[in-house]
């Protein structure tokens, strides 16, 4: 009698891009190295001060995938850690810039300046807070990128996608969060996209994920910014394609064409 051994098909993943402290969605046709992939993104909904609660709202993104990667930046990476430590069957690796496992705030004055926005709206969120935040954000490296970005530009996107009521939200969600004792229950590859200038968060956030999930790997990109997504997007995407070949070349997952080596000169 003959059997039919049960192989199951590559499965092709989905790249789910989770938003930023602006809650903007990404611009997905930025990530040209990662095209050959679905790619998926949201925007954050708004008022929630709780991490759990935005990790609730992706989990609800993804509900309908049995195969995708979380690539999630900044407040977006918190998000997506979040997330990752429950295990979600479909998730198959994690991708983080710029975000961290418990707020990386340590100095009272600078906690203390982040929760006086509360008492600035309308136009003093606009004039006082926002541009605190674009300093903040800036990096020397930002206006030579591939898309030169300045701290205009970063107030722009907050005034654009973040009302006041998120922003204050927003920020008593990051400045509470603490998922440090659950970082061994991240279960896939995690890649740690770390910028080589970034005062907003600062080395200790990384070093903190990379010694406690059990499969992390750190990259360091020279000459990048916290807002590396916005200003360097196709050394961004470069660095997760290389990430995923890397990893799952040899796997059960289907990367298509992301495993072909660009010719000489193209623009992958």
């Amino acid at each position: 009698m003959l059997t039919k051994r049960n192989e199951s098909k590559p499965r092709r993943p989905t790249i789910v891009t989770v938003p930023c402290f602006s809650g903007a969605p990404w611009d997905l046709e930025g990530l040209t190295a990662l095209s050959d992939l679905p790619l998926r993104t949201m925007r954050l909904p708004e008022g929630l001060d709780d991490v759990e609660d935005y990790a609730d709202f992706v989990e609800r993104q993804v509900s309908d995938l049995d195969c995708y990667v979380l690539v999630g930046d900044s407040f977006g990476a918190v998000v997506s850690l979040a997330l990752a430590v429950r295990r979600p069957p479909g998730c198959r690796a994690l991708v983080m810039s710029g975000g961290f496992a418990a707020s990386p705030v340590r100095s009272r004055l600078l906690r203390a300046r982040i929760k006086a926005a509360r008492f600035l709206p309308g136009p003093l969120y606009r004039a006082i807070t926002l541009r605190l935040h674009a300093a903040s954000l800036a990096s020397p490296y930002d206006i030579d990128g591939q898309v030169p970005w300045t701290k205009k530009k970063s107030r722009r996107l907050f005034a654009e996608n973040t009302p006041y009521r998120s922003y204050v939200a927003r920020a008593k969600a990051a400045l509470k969060v603490d998922l440090r004792d659950r970082l061994d229950q991240v279960a896939v590859p995690t890649l740690i996209i770390t910028p080589e200038h970034d005062t907003l968060i600062g080395e200790q956030a990384a070093g903190e994920m990379l010694e406690g999930i059990p499969d992390a790997t750190e990259v360091v990109l020279e000459r990048t910014g916290h807002m590396l997504r916005y200003s360097h997007p196709d050394t961004y995407a470069r660095t997760v394609r290389d990430f995923l070949v890397g990893r799952f070349r040899d796997s059960d997952l289907e990367l298509g064409g992301l495993c072909r080596r660009p010719a000489v000169g193209e623009n992958r």
